[in-house]
């Protein structure tokens, strides 16, 4: 079993920054790929990005159009997404996600039922 906790969230303006993190335990860390998601009262659950177990593979969502980076730390159990110049439209929850997957390479990324795991989420709310 693996949990994972989000935190990183909080009230921020246009144009600021945030650097999400997701902590793992339960499970080596290692040999788990990890996805962002986000959901917003307004939409469904998106896909924002996803990073390969070892993190020689980054997928995107198509409209991130590189305002968003992520990465991983496996020593310390710890996902990370950067989130830059944020628009009002980002507002939304942020949930990580993981998947035991020892594959560089994957085309499922974006799809929400592959992840065995869920952490809770966190919030982010961009506004003037």
């Amino acid at each position: 079993q693996v949990q994972l906790a989000e935190s990183g969230g909080g009230l921020v303006q246009p144009g600021d920054s945030l650097r999400l993190s997701c902590v793992a335990s339960g499970r080596a860390f290692g040999g788990l790929s990890v996805g962002w998601f986000r959901q917003s009262p307004e939409k469904e659950r998106e896909f924002v990005g996803a990073i390969s177990y070892g993190g020689q593979s980054k997928y995107y969502g198509d409209w991130v159009v590189g305002r968003f980076a992520i990465s991983r730390d496996n020593a310390k159990n710890t996902a990370y997404l950067q989130l830059n110049n944020l628009r009002p439209e980002d507002t939304a929850v942020y949930y990580c996600a993981a998947r035991p997957l020892l594959q560089n390479y994957f085309s499922d990324y974006g799809d929400q039922r592959v992840y065995t795991y869920w952490g809770q989420g966190t919030q982010v709310i961009v506004s003037a």
